[in-house]
C-alpha cells in the first residue's frame, strides 16, 4: 500500500472516529472505513451474504474455531443483536471495498464500560480473502476504534490453545500473551478448551498502530 494509500486509511478512521468523538458507549455504531474494507453494523439482511462468505471455503467445519453455517446462521446473527442491545457486543460485517462483497464477520464483545476494556473476537473470512491485508486492516480500524474514538484502555484477544494459525496472527498484530486459560469454554463436538489470552493496552498502542500503519503499506 502507497503512502497516500495509507494517509487515506489514516484519514478515513479518524473520519470514523470523530463522529463518536469522547463516545465510550456501544451505542456509538458506526460504519469503519479503511481501504480494502469496510465493516457495517452487523444487521439481520446481512444473513445470506454472511453464509455465502463462510461457504467460501465450508468454515463451519474447522474445529478450532466458530463459524456460522446454513443451519446456525439465524442464531448467530440473533445472538449478535441480542449483546448489541444489552450493550455487551458490537458486531460488524466486514464488506470488500473493490466489490461491496461480505467477506467475513468480526465484533467487539465482553465490553466493559466501567473499566473501559472489551475483546475482538468473532472474526473469520472467507477462504479466499484471508492473508489478502484485509484482516489487518479490519483489526486496525477495531483498534483505533476502541483506543481512540472510545477511549478504552484495553483490548484483549482470546484463541485456541491449539489454534497456532490465530495465535500467531494475533501476536503479529503487537499484542502481547498473557497466559493460558483452561477449560475456558466447551466447543460444539464437546472439547474443553483452553484458550489463550493476549492484551494491548492503551500505552502500547501508538506503537502498535505505527508497526501496523507501516504492515500495510507494505
Amino acid at each position: 500500500m502507497s503512502s497516500a494509500s495509507n494517509a487515506s486509511l489514516t484519514t478515513a478512521s479518524a473520519t470514523a472516529s470523530a463522529s463518536l468523538s469522547g463516545a465510550s458507549t456501544p451505542s456509538a455504531h458506526s460504519t469503519l472505513t479503511g481501504n480494502l474494507v469496510r465493516l457495517e453494523a452487523l444487521r439481520g439482511d446481512h444473513a445470506d451474504a454472511l453464509l455465502q462468505a463462510a461457504a467460501d471455503g465450508k468454515l463451519w467445519e474447522m474445529k478450532l474455531t466458530v463459524v456460522p453455517g446454513p443451519e446456525t446462521m439465524g442464531r448467530y446473527i440473533d445472538t449478535a443483536l441480542a449483546g448489541t442491545q444489552a450493550g455487551s457486543v458490537m458486531a460488524y460485517a466486514i464488506v470488500r471495498q473493490s466489490d461491496d462483497k461480505v467477506v467475513g464477520s468480526t465484533r467487539f464483545w465482553k465490553i466493559d464500560r466501567n473499566n473501559r476494556k472489551l475483546e475482538i473476537g468473532h472474526t473469520w473470512l472467507a477462504s479466499s480473502v484471508q492473508r489478502s491485508g484485509i484482516n489487518t486492516e479490519a483489526k486496525y480500524l477495531l483498534l483505533s476504534q476502541a483506543f481512540e474514538a472510545m477511549q478504552y484502555v484495553r483490548v484483549q484477544f482470546t484463541t485456541d490453545e491449539l489454534n497456532d494459525k490465530s495465535r500467531a496472527a494475533i501476536m503479529r498484530l503487537g499484542a502481547l500473551q498473557e497466559g493460558i486459560v483452561r477449560h475456558e469454554r466447551i466447543m460444539p463436538d464437546g472439547r474443553k478448551r483452553n484458550s489463550v489470552r493476549f492484551s494491548i493496552i492503551d500505552s502500547e498502542w501508538p506503537e502498535v498502530k505505527a508497526r501496523l500503519q507501516e504492515k500495510m503499506r507494505r
